[in-house]
């Protein structure tokens, strides 16, 4: 096992035929980030090898099969399958949705069993996914399954953190999901992430409306009134620096969420929509509240240019950053927890 101060990254591979084996090896073309993390490619070297030929990439790459024989200065390939894996690149199959399965749920154990220090997952494509007997929407969800705590979805850049407080879910059961528990839940595992995981010790956070105009004094919906004003109220009443409801249209258009230490969203697509258009290929998505650290790229599979060259590492890199500062991060805040006297 590598026996340095580097962090231990655990790298599952997403779909086969997607951009996430290209991100992850021009991610470490630039060996100079091998001088503080040791990463970890869960998958197989005929597939990486065959990635890495195709696009004529230049990683030094160490073959393992038991990740005690991890070395730093490396790229390690850590050989979970060794059959033969045909890739199509830019298809959606069965195989590539096996294969990108095997590598995240064989990650996530070493990451619950510690023996990687953090998680880092390129994109799968969930219909491959469910097609290979995933029954989960997604990563957020298998994770939470899996490892101690309740999850909450962070979007982040060096601007703005994004959160949400329903997830995969169809926009018809929005309305009924929140509620005032629900609300109180994925405020107080925020504050915690952000006081925990960012050293923030007063958070502002600001929430946005579950209607259009926060429902116009009930005109276009009284759940903004009924629930989101109450238990902001009662949250404020706490200690807590909660605010809203705001409309995500003029919330994010007069860059009013420069104000705030992170926004919690309503649903997925009003908060990661404004989140992408703003910062889309320097965004990191985190897993908060878990007793793990796992973060990943902001993007998706992209087969439209799979298997050719052009997928940008940017994203990748940066989810590779943001894991190793959360991880040291919180490692330094619970000694101050726990030396507090």
């Amino acid at each position: 096992m590598n026996q340095s101060n580097s962090i231990r990254v655990g790298i599952s591979v997403g779909d086969i035929n997607g951009i996430g084996i290209e991100v992850i090896l021009k991610t470490f073309e630039d060996k100079r980030m091998l001088e503080w993390v040791t990463p970890i490619i869960y998958a197989s070297k005929k597939i990486i090898g065959l990635h890495k030929n195709e696009l004529d990439l230049s990683v030094p790459l160490q073959s393992v099969h038991n990740i005690e024989d991890t070395v730093s200065g490396k790229v390690n390939v850590l050989n979970i399958w060794k059959e033969e894996v045909a890739v199509h690149f830019g298809e959606v199959s069965e195989i590539s949705g096996k294969y990108a399965r095997i590598s995240l749920q064989k990650a996530v154990t070493d990451l619950k069993e510690s023996k990687i220090d953090v998680l880092v997952t390129a994109p799968i494509h969930k219909n491959s996914m469910h097609a290979a007997d995933f029954p989960f929407p997604g990563h957020t969800e298998f994770l939470e399954s899996v490892l101690e705590g309740e999850s909450l979805m962070i979007l982040m850049s060096d601007s703005m953190k994004v959160a949400l407080l329903t997830g995969h879910i169809p926009l018809q059961k929005v309305s009924e999901t929140i509620t005032p528990d629900l609300i109180r839940k994925k405020v107080n595992i925020l504050h915690d992430t952000l006081q925990d995981d960012f050293s923030i010790s007063k958070p502002k956070i600001a929430l946005l409306s579950i209607n259009p105009h926060a429902g116009d004094q009930g005109v276009i919906g009284d759940e903004d009134d009924r629930i989101m004003i109450p238990t902001i109220q009662a949250l404020q009443e706490e200690g807590k620096l909660v605010y809203g409801p705001f409309a995500s249209d003029g919330f994010f258009g007069s860059n009013a969420y420069q104000n705030y230490d992170a926004v919690l969203a309503s649903y997925h697509d009003q908060g990661l929509t404004a989140f992408k258009a703003l910062s889309f290929g320097k965004g990191v998505n985190f897993t908060a509240g878990l007793s793990r650290i796992r973060t990943s790229p902001d993007h998706g599979t992209a087969f439209q240019i799979a298997g050719k060259n052009q997928a940008d590492a940017r994203s990748f890199r940066e989810a590779v950053y943001r894991a190793v500062d959360i991880y040291r991060t919180r490692k330094e805040n619970k000694v101050l927890k726990q030396n507090a006297l």
